[in-house]
């Protein structure tokens, strides 16, 4: 599978800035998100977290990913607007952790994953019938139905605080790839208008929940 340029630019980005950080801890501290240093004025955090991660492992799966989902949405809309939906979707997770953990001043998170959820789930949008397999399930099923399990799941992590995870984040590029496809291709309301709802109620039911003070 060819890899194209803006791909292989974000991952580069990722990998260098992420490295830099595993090994000097003064530089990771200053560009994680944390909800303190970000509403004391340091808001370049929103976009630098998104390049920073804990470890190898985590910077792969992310990466991975990525490069897997990346083709299908440069495939229909070209590397700029891929580039625009990505960048898009990191602020978009850190946006919504903002809003989410606004009174939680030592809240911090790091990770690529909140752009890479949006790149999927626009993947998902674009081509919802694309098969999936996961790890330890043998069967292929199709991507819609991954993505919203998926973000069900993410709504249950944000109510249980499940793992070291950044759900809100997850979710909040979830919502930016989301909003960014149907802005890039409007004619998806009218010819996967079924699809565009599906992919919708794991969202709407998230500020319900939010509304009613569920999470």
């Amino acid at each position: 599978m060819d890899m194209n340029l803006a791909t292989l630019a974000i991952i580069a980005a990722n990998v260098i800035i992420s490295m830099r950080g595993f090994n000097n801890i003064a530089f990771f501290e200053r560009y994680k998100f944390n909800i303190g240093a970000i509403q004391a004025g340091q808001k370049d955090r929103m976009a630098t977290s998104g390049f920073l991660h804990v470890d190898v492992t985590h910077l792969f799966f992310n990466m991975f990913t990525l490069y897997f989902f990346a083709r299908v949405v440069i495939n229909w809309f070209g590397e700029g607007k891929f580039l625009i939906m990505y960048f898009i979707s990191l602020l978009a997770g850190s946006l919504l952790a903002l809003f989410f953990h606004k009174n939680e001043q030592h809240y911090s998170a790091v990770g690529a994953s909140g752009a890479v959820t949006g790149i999927l789930y626009a993947a998902i949008l674009l081509q919802p019938d694309m098969k999936l397999g996961i790890m330890f399930i043998p069967i292929p099923f199709p991507a819609y139905v991954f993505g919203i399990v998926y973000l069900l799941y993410s709504i249950y992590g944000m109510k249980s605080r499940l793992g070291n995870i950044g759900h809100t984040a997850h979710f909040g590029g979830a919502i930016g790839g989301y909003a960014t496809t149907l802005l890039f291709m409007p004619s998806l309301l009218v010819n996967q208008t079924l699809m565009v709802i599906l992919l919708a109620i794991p969202i709407i039911l998230l500020f319900i929940m939010a509304k009613m003070g569920k999470l």
